[in-house]
């Protein structure tokens, strides 16, 4: 498969009006007869998915769309298929999805009820636990030490609605502060603007792994939720999530998911051979034995 760099601003811009929408439903022809498929790709989510510089992209989920795009390149007949990377934010992914600029999202996304009325899901391979993130010499220890605090996350996200929603949480008062993505969300709580972070507990431990001293900072507390993260696609697309939702069941099924897993997540990874060392979750483990796209209210939470 080729695989161009990125989707113009030109093209992006074309994408917003008619021609997007007009293949909306029906993704499987407009990559036969474009010979493209755009990928939706993060700069900074963590060992799921990000940027390697120069609009190079990789990941877990990066891997896993690129198993995809190739199965339903065999389903089509094509010779190639011509991969086109478009970064997304937390703030534009649902739309770009929406108005047919991006084809598969292949980053952090947690698939919730809301979300379902706009976009579709995959079956989730990777189960998510939003922790807090704090410096090692804060004294903070949970939920309770973030009283009067001033609290990181990314725009966009759901991680502080859900701290909010805690019922640990009930009656405490906190300032909360936005960063752009994840990375500057850290950089808030690295140079002491924010006294924690709340955020993906892959993410948070991707990005203490790369800090210039990781033992300075530690990962604390309950999980405040347990949330499906899956790749998404575009909704009312019956043959395209078949597809792509056929193809992750196999990579399940040959074990091929749990090698991806153990490669991005127990193994050194690219650009600085770090370990992230997050070892898969018993709800990640249930999710490969019974791959479902049901939403996060359908899942258990502490």
């Amino acid at each position: 498969m080729k695989k161009s760099i990125w989707v113009s601003t030109a093209v992006l811009a074309a994408a917003l009006g008619a021609t997007g929408a007009a293949h909306a439903q029906d993704t499987l022809k407009k990559v036969k007869d474009s010979g493209s498929i755009t990928m939706g790709v993060r700069e900074s989510s963590g060992a799921l998915a990000y940027t390697l510089g120069d609009g190079k992209y990789t990941g877990f989920h990066y891997d896993v769309c690129q198993h995809v795009i190739a199965d339903i390149q065999k389903q089509l007949g094509m010779a190639k298929i011509d991969v086109k990377y478009q970064p997304v934010t937390s703030q534009n992914r649902i739309p770009l999805v929406q108005n047919g600029t991006v084809d598969l999202e292949c980053g952090s996304t947690t698939n919730n009820a809301t979300r379902q009325k706009d976009v579709s899901f995959a079956p989730a391979l990777y189960i998510e636990e939003v922790r807090i993130a704090v410096k090692a010499n804060s004294g903070i220890t949970g939920i309770a030490g973030l009283n009067g605090k001033t609290v990181a996350t990314t725009t966009g996200t759901t991680s502080v609605q859900l701290l909010r929603k805690n019922k640990r949480a009930a009656g405490m008062d906190f300032k909360e502060l936005n960063g752009k993505d994840h990375s500057d969300s850290f950089l808030l709580l690295e140079s002491g603007r924010a006294d924690a972070f709340v955020m993906d507990g892959q993410i948070l431990a991707g990005l203490i792994s790369k800090a210039k001293n990781p033992a300075d900072f530690k990962i604390v507390g309950e999980a405040l939720s347990v949330e499906p993260i899956a790749i998404m696609y575009r909704k009312d697309d019956p043959a395209f999530k078949k597809a792509v939702d056929d193809s992750i069941r196999a990579m399940v099924k040959s074990g091929e998911v749990a090698k991806l897993y153990d490669k991005w997540f127990m193994k050194p990874i690219p650009p600085s051979n770090t370990v992230v060392g997050l070892a898969a979750s018993d709800a990640t483990k249930a999710a490969w034995a019974n791959p479902t796209d049901k939403p996060l209210e359908e899942y258990t939470q502490p």
